[in-house]
């Protein structure tokens, strides 16, 4: 697992896959924000040793396979601690597939586990986990979060858009890198709140997978443009395809 510190507060843990996880650094200890693909507990505590402080809290963007797959080993390891899941998000991961009547009734996209880890915490936008405030981001799926650091204006944005191959706004493919694209459940939903997120003048971007950004607000604009671009070529399609 490759490491990388960006500022005072933010960890990036990286695995092969390369799927991204963040020790948030607070006043008790440290927030986990997603726990990346299977296998990686031991590996995800061991940084959390290096860099000096105990992990009090697991806060998850949304419940894609990758981004998951550590969740019950970490519990099993740390049982007391805080799990944190977007509201909506928590019925998938105890395996309720079913979409909502206002939400588009478009099939889920991605890799979904269902876990024994049981949240202790409900989340919704505006709620706060520590320095962390929740944003609304859905799209990828459709209860996917952000988190915004208010200490320094990091948007951990987790796969509403993605630096791997280039920046891209959730949906748009990459072909070097044509995961998150794949796993995105509407295109649509997707670019309205990657356009929601550059109004919170984020000065570094950290996603689910790819590098940090720093002074990310031109990149993000180039990449809603883009996805602005498709969706207008493709609005003769119905969205029931995208």
């Amino acid at each position: 697992m490759r490491t990388s510190t960006h500022g005072d507060n933010l960890i990036q843990l990286t695995n092969f896959f390369p799927a991204n996880s963040y020790l948030v650094r607070e006043a008790d200890g440290f927030t986990l924000i997603d726990t990346g693909i299977s296998g990686g507990a031991t590996k995800i505590l061991a940084a959390a040793e290096q860099f000096g402080a105990p992990i009090r809290r697991i806060a998850l963007t949304h419940v894609h396979i990758d981004h998951i797959g550590s969740l019950d080993a970490l519990r099993a390891k740390l049982p007391e601690i805080e799990i944190a899941v977007p509201e909506r998000e928590a019925r998938f991961l105890r395996g309720d597939m079913t979409l909502d009547p206002d939400e588009p009734q478009v099939k889920l996209a991605g890799g979904w586990q269902v876990c024994t880890t049981t949240p202790t915490r409900l989340l919704k936008a505006g709620d706060r986990v520590g320095s962390l405030e929740v944003i609304a981001s859905p799209g990828h799926t459709p209860g996917h979060v952000a988190f915004f650091d208010h200490r320094d204006g990091s948007l951990i944005a987790g796969d509403a858009y993605s630096t791997q191959a280039g920046i891209s706004t959730a949906g748009m493919l990459r072909v070097l890198f044509p995961f998150t694209a794949m796993a995105t459940w509407h295109k649509p939903t997707a670019l309205r709140s990657a356009q929601a997120l550059v109004q919170w003048q984020p000065t570094r971007l950290a996603t689910g997978h790819g590098d940090v950004l720093t002074e990310p607000i031109p990149a993000m604009q180039r990449a809603i443009a883009e996805a602005q671009r498709y969706l207008e070529r493709n609005a003769n399609v119905s969205q029931k395809a995208y």
